[in-house]
């Protein structure tokens, strides 16, 4: 005896069917809001019940919304693909973030041993930038000549020196460490 074929729903908005009755919760941690992504490329949005675009994507990262996309098919996590996605689109269209030069040395990095510090190290940056971004607007009415909004500036510009002066630090460390293996295979037995 087979199975019944599950049934499909439409979206009423524009016709289009939706995943089959049970398919519609992805696997997502609690509070986290799940999209599946289905071999026709399409995005479902499991809290809306409705297909979404890229561009609903960029709108819940814009808003800070803690999301995961999965394979339908998989159940593979393939977040960090679809933001990929993201950021591909906007260097496309517009003004680019990055220049060729800048995207050439990142891919530099891919299989380096220093590939983990240089991520580390652009996600603090990333991030020391965000920081200073908030309280420059949070004290918006205060103009750059202001001796507190100088503190901000040059709080974030140590602290980028700094983060720049440990991963030449590591790197240092990593190259002794890597010369003296070296130098002791070349040693000869006694």
């Amino acid at each position: 005896m087979s199975a019944a074929p599950k049934s499909r729903r439409t979206n009423a908005e524009d016709g289009d069917a939706l995943p089959p009755e049970g398919e519609a919760a992805a696997e997502a941690p609690v509070g986290v809001r799940a999209i599946k992504k289905y071999p026709n490329r399409r995005l479902y949005d499991t809290q809306t019940s409705s297909y979404i675009t890229l561009s609903d994507v960029k709108d819940m990262v814009m808003a800070c919304e803690h999301f995961v996309v999965v394979d339908a098919k998989s159940g593979e996590d393939i977040t960090r693909s679809i933001l990929l996605q993201i950021i591909l689109e906007e260097e496309t269209a517009g003004v680019p973030m990055f220049s060729t030069q800048a995207l050439a040395q990142i891919i530099r990095f891919y299989g380096h041993t220093m590939q983990g510090l240089m991520g580390n190290y652009l996600e603090q940056n990333i991030q020391s930038f965000i920081d200073l971004q908030s309280r420059l607007t949070e004290n918006s009415v205060i103009n750059l000549q202001n001796p507190l909004m100088q503190n901000f500036m040059g709080g974030y510009i140590e602290q980028s020196r700094q983060m720049f002066t440990q991963m030449q630090e590591q790197m240092s460390k990593q190259a002794e460490t890597l010369m003296g293996n070296l130098g002791a295979g070349l040693t000869p037995k006694k």
